[in-house]
């Protein structure tokens, strides 16, 4: 049976992990390794640098994000339980730890890797902070879409990872995950509309309503759709990313449909969890069609 100093210890490390959304994570640390497979044949270490760098960084920003939505985070029943809002970390511990993880990632990368990858990381860290969070996410409803641009930096540092550079493949590449985030993000907010309103977050839904929403969502899903095409076009990749972009945009754009006809709460979970196959099934075509 374990004492309770080291069960304490266990809640303390289970809280600092948790501060840095480790299940959110998974899915910018799968974009990051296939986009440096796209790129070239990098060694495991390489690799191995990139995810932990990118990790300290995308980590340091849920850690700050968690400081600074603590407001919020307390009156909904989803997140009153995060280790900042339940008291279990403090305010300054959360701060200081996400600053920290960030300024690691960086000097990491700087010296590892390239600094054209460590600043990548970093961008990202002040979009998610400064952008999204403290800028757009209390202000508007096109916070998401403006905001996106942090979990679209991960491939960008994984390829100046491999190439030292940025080329047109890379910004495809942005751009898919940039016109992905709000169909994405939107048909949770569906789900979560009134914590949110309940808050005051200008959320789409809250704003605009359901219905608009779903048009939005399905707008947005045409026109990533019609994003996934560009590299094809550019010869970035041959047959089977089209086949696969083809098959996973034409099940996106089906459940959008569905989601636009059907006000209902199922209808936009299982289009939320349809976004997180389809991104990380697009990435690895992109893989696959690479090493062919």
């Amino acid at each position: 049976m374990p004492t309770p100093a080291r069960s304490g210890l266990r809640q303390v490390v289970a809280d600092y992990v948790e501060l840095t959304k480790p299940k959110v994570q998974s899915l910018l640390l799968l974009t990051t390794v296939a986009t440096m497979y796209v790129a070239g044949d990098p060694s495991i270490g390489l690799v191995l640098l990139t995810v932990i760098g990118g990790y300290l960084s995308a980590g340091g920003a849920a850690a700050v994000n968690h400081w600074y939505d603590r407001d919020v985070d307390a009156l909904m029943a989803r997140t009153a339980n995060r280790p900042v809002p339940s008291g279990r970390v403090s305010p300054a511990a959360a701060l200081t730890y996400g600053i920290a993880l960030a300024t690691l990632s960086f000097v990491l990368m700087s010296l590892t890797i390239n600094v054209l990858a460590a600043s990548m990381a970093l961008a990202g860290f002040v979009s998610y902070v400064g952008v999204y969070t403290i800028w757009l996410k209390r202000r508007t409803s096109q916070n998401i879409v403006i905001g996106g641009a942090a979990g679209a930096f991960p491939v960008l540092a994984g390829w100046a990872a491999v190439t030292g550079e940025l080329s047109g493949t890379a910004l495809y590449l942005f751009a898919i995950v940039f016109f992905w985030t709000p169909p994405h993000f939107w048909a949770l907010s569906l789900l979560m509309k009134d914590e949110y309103a309940k808050v005051g977050i200008p959320m789409l839904p809250v704003v605009r309503g359901e219905q608009e929403t779903r048009k939005q969502i399905l707008l947005y899903t045409l026109l990533l759709y019609a994003v996934t095409q560009l590299p094809f076009c550019a010869h970035a990749f041959g047959a089977v990313y089209l086949v696969a972009s083809l098959v996973l945009g034409v099940g996106f754009i089906a459940g959008a449909v569905l989601l636009y006809r059907r006000a209902d709460r199922q209808t936009a979970l299982k289009l939320y969890l349809y976004s997180l196959a389809y991104l990380a099934l697009l990435f690895c075509a992109m893989v696959l069609d690479a090493q062919l």
